[in-house]
């Protein structure tokens, strides 16, 4: 009967709170989405930094080299982070059958957890 009471106790907590606690999924869900961001834009960065580095060579072989190479580096990262996308949005779609999602075709559901109940 206590284990009874605990679980009621639980639950009346959970219905007192003002938001929708969000489930494990969900946030996940966002960590992978914000991840795929965070690697795109610093990819991005680091690929203007290269040209940078690159237009302010003075002409130096030495440093245009380490400019080709940040730049190398970016795209390198950029190309990677595209064939990583694709591979997800294929197991998503094609073998899951849409089914299960990893937070990059499925939108995440923010409306719930911030309106009130």
């Amino acid at each position: 009967m206590r284990f009874i009471q605990v679980v009621y106790a639980a639950d009346t907590i959970t219905d007192q709170l003002p938001f929708v606690i969000p489930t494990l999924a969900t946030i996940l869900t966002f960590a992978i989405k914000f991840f795929f961001i965070f690697c795109g834009l610093a990819a991005l960065i680091y690929l203007i930094l290269g040209a940078f580095s690159w237009i302010t060579s003075g002409g130096d072989k030495e440093h245009v080299s380490k400019a080709q190479q940040k730049i190398q580096a970016a795209v390198i990262g950029l190309i990677v982070l595209v064939l990583v996308l694709s591979l997800i949005i294929v197991i998503e779609q094609v073998i899951f059958n849409q089914q299960v999602c990893f937070g990059i075709t499925c939108p995440i559901k923010f409306d719930s957890l911030l309106k009130p109940k």
